[in-house]
């Protein structure tokens, strides 16, 4: 016999919008995103956080958004890739300097590159490669690396010239 799952209204913000979602307070913040409201940047990789694609800002901090459950987010403030794009359109330090790079291949796994590089950039305004490295833990398939590291430096200069 099947136990009956909790189904809470649980309420935050997404990127900068008041959001309330009815549904049961074990589901993953990920499949709340894609499924109930819409939100595609996060990408299902490995559904065990160790990929990297599915990587949100939740109160700042970047968090594998499979394994995060939406029962204990009541309240909390979260970020998508979507969410990093001013409210005019302009792109992020992060996202003009993926673009400056050209970092993208295929794409899939950028979200959450995105999203751990703007937490890296929040909490160690001029990383070193070594605090990269040890940051960006997220699995990119066609071996970008190289340009991610390009990319964060880039956007760690523009940041620091205000």
């Amino acid at each position: 016999m099947n136990a009956e799952r909790e189904v809470d209204v649980v309420a935050f913000i997404l990127n900068e919008r008041p959001v309330e979602v009815d549904v049961p307070d074990d589901k993953p913040l990920l499949w709340v995103l894609r499924e109930d409201l819409g939100v595609l940047g996060p990408k299902y990789g490995c559904g065990i956080a160790q990929c990297g694609a599915c990587r949100v800002l939740v109160n700042g901090e970047s968090l594998p958004s499979c394994v995060a459950f939406i029962g204990d987010l009541e309240g909390a403030t979260i970020v998508t890739v979507e969410g990093l794009t001013g409210p005019d359109g302009a792109h992020s330090a992060v996202q003009q300097a993926w673009i400056d790079e050209r970092v993208p291949q295929c794409g899939f796994c950028q979200p959450g590159f995105l999203i751990a590089a703007t937490a890296l950039l929040q909490a160690t305004p001029s990383p070193t490669d070594d605090q990269i490295d040890a940051a960006i833990t997220n699995i990119c398939r066609c071996g970008t690396y190289p340009r991610i590291r390009r990319a964060i430096h880039r956007a760690a200069a523009t940041l620091s010239a205000g």
